[in-house]
């Protein structure tokens, strides 16, 4: 899992099946300190999040694939949280 900020929207017109009717949304990776790494993914939003939202994403396979309840399906990243704040340190 990693903290990520949206940062836009994947269009696909031809998509496979298990993607039909699922939003995909371009994620940065954030580092500790909040800033951008410019490591980028595509994601599938399940928590209706949107651009500049901070995101919480899952970005393991068979994870991903159980949140969204596929098998098999070729899933990589789910955005799983819309992040409010990050406290750091005691």
């Amino acid at each position: 899992m990693y903290v990520g900020r949206v940062t836009g929207s994947v269009v696909a017109t031809i998509r496979i099946g298990h993607l039909e009717g699922r939003r995909l949304l371009l994620v940065e990776r954030l580092d500790l300190a909040g800033d951008t790494t410019e490591q980028y993914d595509i994601a599938v939003d399940q928590a209706k999040a949107g651009p500049g939202d901070t995101v919480l994403v899952l970005d393991e396979g068979n994870g991903a694939r159980q949140v969204l309840d596929l098998d098999p399906g070729a899933i990589r990243a789910v955005i799983v949280g819309v992040i409010d704040d990050v406290l750091i340190g005691p």
